[in-house]
């Protein structure tokens, strides 16, 4: 098993890398972002994923081991291979994705050439529980009644989907002081909540 590689990069272009270890260069695929950072000559570090198929092998590469993780969390979802699961990670990032999957809003998926409306809202439904958010907000969100594990999780959410940390950490607050404890309880009842108090304001918020 290839778990990482660290080489002088001989090729970097469009989605595929090669590096050069010990005098053996190794193709790798990669996310297009990705292979822009790369500079041929220059020495790079990269987490991998070797994909074992009859016909093949193929060898997908990663700046860090959230992406990796991410990776092979989407590799296992049915209908979604590892072309595909790229292809999310070309558009998406790990905490982009997170924070749809918190939200039960399968329509970032939608956006990746490749992934159907079905496939999306399985990756939804598959990944749920699985992933989170690794950013966190500058400030914790201190509520009072809620656990503040329940009410990060859902600042980041809200965050990672383009509200102000300031507009969201508010409404957090507020649909809290407004439930009860069981709905509290809940990062996904608590997230639907917030969002939809947060829905008639959201032209004025940004």
């Amino acid at each position: 098993m290839i778990s990482s590689l660290r080489g002088t990069v001989l090729d970097a272009r469009g989605g595929t890398a090669v590096i050069e270890v010990g005098g053996v260069g190794f193709a790798l695929q990669l996310t297009p972002d990705h292979v822009l950072s790369l500079r041929v000559g220059e020495e790079a570090f990269l987490y991998t994923s070797l994909i074992v198929r009859e016909d093949a092998l193929q060898l997908f590469g990663f700046a860090d081991r959230e992406q990796l993780e991410v990776f092979e969390l989407l590799n296992g979802v049915s209908g979604v291979g590892p072309k595909s699961a790229i292809g999310v990670l070309s558009v998406l990032s790990p905490d982009d994705i997170a924070a749809a999957v918190a939200a039960d809003d399968d329509a970032p998926f939608r956006k990746v050439s490749g992934i159907g409306p079905k496939t999306a809202k399985l990756i939804v439904v598959s990944l749920t529980g699985k992933i989170v958010a690794s950013r966190r907000p500058a400030r914790a969100v201190k509520v009072a009644g809620a656990p503040s594990s329940v009410a990060d999780s859902v600042l980041v959410a809200l965050v990672g989907l383009g509200w102000p940390e300031k507009v969201a950490a508010e409404a957090v607050v507020e649909v809290v002081s407004d439930t009860d404890e069981k709905q509290r309880d809940s990062v996904q009842t608590l997230l639907r909540l917030t969002l939809a108090r947060l829905g008639p304001a959201k032209q004025a918020a940004r």
